[in-house]
């Protein structure tokens, strides 16, 4: 009987091809020019952010709206830490942006968990929108038009990593991916401990594990809370990469970016967020580049892939593999 969750590989070939893409991306920088470190750089934070949520949606069964303001939210937090040269050391900025964050979404779990289904999705919306509030049209972290702050550092034991400018990017691009890394290492083995099979239990059917003896209210407040630090991360990530907030990156339009880049990658499966978020980022670039009217070449692509692929581009060894089990009898 197999016991590894259903989200994560089920075999050694699985976990070597999620290894090889991983090292895939380790190694592009030195196969593509510095632009696309830049934008690959985005796509990796992008991906951090859908991971995250993807413990809510497709571990927990819970859809929100409202998970872009403890992005946004982390991001100013590094501002007002680190203001335009006052720049401070990433082991300091990281923690706390996470903690903001995490206590936000505290708070919103609190209030937003007391309901299901559309009211939960519209009420995680209004505590979104409550929060991009505070930063738009007023003096708080610059207002509509945003303000910069000095990136924060990597340094250690009073010593600091400095690179030439030029590599600058190069650097920001693997601090990106070793947290990536590890973010997807800590949700699987969340996922294959007792308090992940009892989230897995709760998307499947809440009121049976609660008549079996689990609390999932509380369940469901940390894995909530839980998504909202590793958003914090990801909104720590990208103040450190662009060096600028703006009110924009705390709207409810991350949350939706964040949900079709798990749709596109798969809902299924823990690596589906990743897939998704650099398929879209490739997307959004390609169409940026045949048309002006890029977001209708988004959409037409975005849908075409939900209707063949259901189980999203990470779905698709499994279809192959589902086509051959058919062909030879369905034994495996």
């Amino acid at each position: 009987m197999n016991h590894t969750p259903a989200m994560l590989p089920r075999t050694r070939t699985g976990w070597l091809l999620i290894a090889t893409g991983f090292a895939a991306l380790a190694l592009a920088p030195f196969a593509v020019s510095s632009y696309h470190v830049e934008l690959l750089t985005t796509a990796l934070i992008a991906a951090m952010l859908a991971l995250s949520l993807q413990l809510l949606v497709g571990v927990t069964g819970l859809v929100s709206l409202g998970h872009g303001a403890f992005y946004g939210l982390a991001a100013y937090v590094v501002y007002f830490l680190s203001p335009e040269g006052a720049a401070k050391p990433m082991w300091m900025t990281l923690p706390i942006a996470m903690a903001a964050a995490a206590l936000a979404a505290f708070i919103v779990g609190l209030f937003a968990l007391r309901t299901k289904g559309f009211f939960f999705l519209m009420v995680t919306l209004a505590f979104g929108q409550m929060i991009f509030f505070v930063f738009h049209d007023t003096g708080i972290g610059g207002g509509t038009d945003g303000a910069y702050l000095a990136k924060p550092t990597v340094s250690a034991l009073g010593y600091t990593l400095e690179l030439p400018r030029r590599q600058r990017p190069i650097g920001t691009f693997y601090v990106a991916l070793i947290q990536l890394i590890l973010m997807y290492a800590a949700l699987a083995a969340l996922l294959s401990t007792l308090y992940g099979r009892t989230l897995e239990g709760i998307r499947i059917n809440e009121s049976r594990m609660r008549a079996i003896g689990f609390d999932t209210q509380r369940a469901k407040l940390i894995a909530f809370t839980l998504a909202g630090a590793l958003a914090g991360a990801a909104g720590h990530m990208w103040a450190m990469h662009r060096g600028v907030v703006n009110p924009e990156i705390v709207g409810w339009h991350k949350s939706a970016e964040a949900l079709l880049m798990i749709l596109l990658g798969g809902l299924g499966t823990l690596h589906g967020p990743i897939i998704g978020a650099i398929a879209y980022l490739g997307l959004t670039e390609v169409a940026q580049l045949v048309t002006e009217r890029k977001l209708l070449v988004e959409g037409l692509v975005i849908l075409a892939a939900v209707l063949i692929l259901p189980k999203g581009l990470s779905g698709l060894g499994y279809r192959r593999k589902s086509k051959a089990g058919t062909k030879t009898g369905g034994r495996e």
